[in-house]
């Protein structure tokens, strides 16, 4: 109830916070988005086990799998002088919504039973290519959102109203969780009728999205073609990381640090199952638990983030980060638990789920609207394209490379492989931010 009462607290403190009319609006339709993603995010958060444990995946395919949630982003690249040539930018989500978010839909069509989901079977291909699909409107969609938040949001209130919405949207999302996890222990196949609703969900949340005020551009008026377009914005986003040396030392950062996440999390996944031998509502209980901590913690993390340097706020998320890989391995050494009801309480996982929670809350702020601060408010949209083509271009690599050395070496060396690069991200931000200044807390 304490983090509940937490969120209301917030809201309640809204009045003080001298919003605008627009500012109210925004945040009235932001927020509402929020708790509709948050029913899907709930959905998705188990997928990677569902796509283990109920469709009998194979360890590469399941790399694939978590690779598309990020790899996709390196689209942007391409994409994102493009999109900001489009005179109609609300048609332009509501065809990503409809084409990315329904085909989820086809889910309803998938097998029953376990012996037509083994082996190398075709479903797992039609899965895999229906969350490819899914996951290719999130290059559209996320940088749209960033870019209308700093539009239509004043700076000193940016980091305060998103973390309030993003509060609401986990605790949505940890209930869904809770439910469905306890749904698939009864049936490891609910998932066939559950996406079908998540798709008209999806469609439904993304059509509300465009209900924010768009900013009034000046529309170019000399047309290129398409090709280049793509080289001018590979040529601005190069000129941008040239040119803004703080940042650039930002993304350093979030590289190494990018690269430890991707590596651990589709062996979180593995090591769940096979090492720990969890059911799906033990996971449901060990995501929902760092979620709660992440709930309480968001707006005081957003206050937090409005007041200092991004780099500083990174030492604190890549920090938990590691921390929490850490305990996580531990378990192997430490496996002491009590079976409680349902759910598999490890003691050593007491840890992981504090840090974890620290990391969830912390790294949902500087990962959406970190590279804002770095920019006037009208080139964020550019900046979080390109923090976003940089996380897809080291999605490339992550997952599958995490795998394969997994395979070879085994659990423990991966996750002390993760160590390695969380620790030189928190070298790279601490020696930035005595080196260089910024002036990510100015209008």
């Amino acid at each position: 109830m304490y983090f509940c009462s937490s969120i209301i607290l917030e809201m309640l403190k809204l009045q003080n916070l001298n919003l605008n009319s627009l500012e109210k609006q925004t945040f009235k339709i932001h927020t509402i988005y929020m708790l509709m993603e948050g029913v899907l995010f709930g959905v998705l958060a188990l997928n990677e086990f569902v796509f283990l444990k109920s469709l009998h995946g194979s360890n590469y395919q399941l790399g694939f799998l978590f690779q598309f949630s990020a790899a996709v982003f390196v689209f942007l690249l391409f994409l994102n002088e493009f999109i900001k040539r489009i005179k109609n930018r609300k048609r332009l989500l509501k065809i990503v919504g409809l084409t990315t978010r329904l085909p989820l839909f086809l889910l309803l069509f998938f097998p029953q039973s376990s012996e037509a989901l083994q082996g190398d079977s075709i479903y797992h291909y039609i899965f895999l290519f229906i969350f490819l699909v899914y996951f290719l409107g999130n290059p559209v969609i996320y940088p749209s959102i960033n870019y209308l938040l700093k539009s239509n949001y004043s700076h000193q209130n940016f980091s305060k109203l998103y973390s309030i919405s993003t509060s609401l949207n986990k605790a949505v999302m940890l209930i869904i969780t809770f439910v469905y996890g306890l749904w698939l222990d009864v049936d490891p196949y609910i998932f066939v009728y559950v996406f079908p609703v998540m798709a008209l969900l999806g469609v439904a949340s993304v059509f509300l999205l465009t209900k924010i005020k768009f900013p009034v551009e000046e529309q170019l008026k000399t047309k290129v073609s398409i090709f280049q377009s793509v080289y001018q914005s590979g040529k601005n986003m190069y000129q941008i990381l040239k040119q803004n040396v703080p940042y650039r030392h930002f993304e350093g950062g979030f590289m190494l640090y990018g690269f430890a996440f991707m590596f651990t999390t589709p062996i979180l996944y593995i090591y769940f199952y096979e090492e720990l031998n969890l059911n799906y509502f033990s996971v449901a209980f060990y995501r929902n638990a760092y979620n709660i901590i992440a709930i309480i913690l968001l707006p005081y993390f957003g206050k937090l983030m409005a007041r200092i340097d991004p780099r500083k706020f990174g030492i604190l998320t890549y920090s938990s980060l590691g921390l929490y890989i850490f305990f996580l391995a531990l378990t192997s050494y430490v496996p002491y638990y009590v079976d409680f009801m349902s759910i598999r309480f490890y003691y050593s996982l007491i840890a992981y789920v504090l840090f974890h929670g620290v990391f969830a809350a912390s790294m949902v702020l500087l990962w959406n609207i970190g590279s804002s601060y770095f920019c006037k408010p009208e080139e964020a949209g550019t900046y979080q394209s390109l923090h976003l083509s940089l996380v897809g271009s080291r999605a490339l690599i992550g997952p599958l490379f995490g795998i394969f050395f997994y395979e070879l070496f085994g659990f423990t060396a991966t996750f002390g492989l993760s160590i390695v690069f969380v620790l030189m991200a928190v070298f790279i931000m601490y020696w930035s931010y005595k080196r260089e200044e910024c002036d990510c807390n100015k209008d």
